[in-house]
């Protein structure tokens, strides 16, 4: 067998119609799923295929879903360990100034202000 490679535009080539097959069934099954649950549960109205692409569009954006290779956790861990250093970096006089930011931006979001 041999070893072939591939460059970087062979493979876009390649997966261009894998992605677009992809796309258009996961359209399809949105659509089918949509129309065949919706409209008799909450009267909503039928959805056609690229509304379909578009809710799941939506979704991509506001929920983060379909990442490469999963983790999402992993991520979240490395984010707060840097966070985590990053404070621990911090002299006293700039954890004031950060808390102050903090208490600012967010206005002391889930404790109770004291007046």
């Amino acid at each position: 067998m041999r070893n072939r490679k591939f460059s970087k535009g062979k493979k876009f080539i390649f997966f261009l119609p894998v992605i677009a097959l992809i796309a258009a069934a996961l359209g399809f099954i949105v659509m089918y799923l949509w129309n065949w649950i919706l409209p008799e549960v909450t009267h909503a109205g039928r959805l056609n295929f690229w509304q379909a692409l578009g809710l799941l569009v939506l979704c991509r954006l506001l929920f983060g879903n379909f990442n490469k290779g999963g983790g999402g956790g992993n991520r979240f861990r490395e984010k707060a360990m840097g966070m985590r250093s990053k404070w621990q970096s911090m002299n006293e006089e700039e954890r004031a100034k950060f808390k102050e930011e903090y208490k600012r931006r967010c206005g002391g979001w889930g404790h109770r202000n004291k007046e």
